[in-house]
């Protein structure tokens, strides 16, 4: 399967790396926006103009976008699936629905098949809510990120104007995950189960003031939380916070009968954020390639995806090595 890359920032490169443990699938090319002169590929795969993407239309089974969020996807995403099969990562849960209605439109007029929102949470953590909910319905969930680095959010601050780079951790409040695993089924505000701790440089003229204030204030993302923001020097990013950790984990707490009690628990632990949510991509990229063979078009999410589509393996190796 023909795999190529929209956007080679740190979740490009995690993408790429990943390629080397997908033997089922090729790397063909990567799309920058920067000069492609100026961009070398870990692998040696043709690096290309954004602006080129069109010209290798049916040349590509399925583009892997890793733009942001905040402000490449909604556009990005809906552009590139006019053209290509796609895999996004979008992952501003509060628009995800409009996200959606966008691509499916985009998608759909050229027979193409999009994948959204895919990635560990959302994604692999929206599935965990899902087999919970539906084995255990009477219950309460509760989603825990942390401690680590959000690229979405620190995303999002880099674009403030004066920012020249940003570090955004995302970390659970203690006190509220040892209530839910011990089963009390509290009620937690957005506020009450996370601290946003953010790190960032600006530019000398900077006023830091009011890019304190945009960061605080900025709506979906920290407007809602209890958030730090701490102004560090160019070394000080490099040496402290160049690595890009990151976690997290579901938790219901439920019943299925009269004082019959359980707590279900789905977590993950990673030393590099952007390559397991690359290695994610590449396996919603092999299930969008199968469901487009099938002649299955617009857009998904990990909710449409059989299991089994995410497997390189086939039929009869799942049910002998996983079932």
């Amino acid at each position: 399967m023909k795999i190529a890359i929209y956007g080679y920032g740190n979740l490009g490169r995690g993408v790429e790396t990943g390629i080397a443990h997908n033997p089922d699938l090729e790397l063909v090319g990567i799309f920058t926006r920067r000069p492609p002169e100026s961009v070398k590929a870990q692998t040696g795969v043709p690096v290309y103009a954004a602006e080129r993407a069109e010209d290798f239309a049916g040349q590509i089974d399925v583009m892997i976008l890793c733009g942001g969020s905040a402000t490449d996807l909604p556009e990005m995403t809906p552009e590139m699936a006019r053209h290509f099969n796609v895999v996004d990562s979008f992952d501003t849960h509060a628009r995800i629905p409009e996200h959606f209605d966008r691509v499916d439109r985009a998608a759909f007029q050229t027979g193409h098949t999009a994948l959204i929102s895919g990635g560990w949470d959302p994604g692999l953590f929206s599935l965990a809510r899902l087999y919970m909910n539906a084995v255990m319905p009477e219950g309460r969930d509760y989603t825990f990120w942390g401690r680590g680095v959000s690229q979405g959010h620190s995303d999002a601050i880099r674009r403030i104007p004066g920012v020249l780079d940003a570090r955004q951790y995302t970390v659970p409040v203690a006190e509220a995950v040892e209530q839910v695993k011990a089963g009390k089924q509290p009620e937690l505000s957005t506020r009450q189960k996370h601290l946003r701790e953010c790190y960032v440089v600006v530019a000398e003229n900077a006023d830091r003031e009011e890019i304190a204030r945009t960061i605080r204030e900025m709506p979906n993302y920290f407007a809602d939380y209890d958030t730090t923001v701490t102004f560090i020097t160019e070394e000080e990013m490099k040496r402290d916070h160049s690595a890009l950790p990151h976690g997290g984990e579901v938790i219901r707490s439920g019943s299925t009968s009269e004082g019959t009690r359980h707590v279900m628990d789905f977590s993950l632990k990673l030393d590099s954020n952007p390559e397991f949510t690359g290695s994610v991509l590449l396996a919603c990229a092999r299930a969008v390639g199968k469901m487009h063979a099938r002649g299955i078009f617009g857009c998904h999410t990990v909710f449409d995806v059989a299991p089994a589509d995410l497997s390189p393996l086939p039929p009869e190796e799942l049910r002998k090595k996983l079932l």
